[in-house]
């Protein structure tokens, strides 16, 4: 089984942020910051992850996301 994993919640934590003030920085709706820092979108639009990117000055995906992979 393959997932990816948004670890949006982690920095935020890492950084002494919130969820809101990562909203108001990104302009992107509290309910949908809530959503992706707890892993329950199944889809997420580019435009989001690049707001987010940038606000928490991101330099690489992986310091984003991670793919995790289980060997049955």
């Amino acid at each position: 089984m393959v997932s990816i994993t948004i670890k949006v919640q982690e920095l935020l934590d890492e950084r002494g942020m919130s969820q809101k003030s990562l909203a108001e920085k990104t302009g992107i709706r509290k309910a949908a910051i809530s959503e992706i820092c707890n892993n329950m979108r199944t889809s997420i639009n580019r435009e989001h992850l690049e707001k987010i990117a940038l606000a928490l000055e991101l330099t690489s995906i992986e310091q984003l996301m991670y793919l995790d992979v289980e060997n049955d």
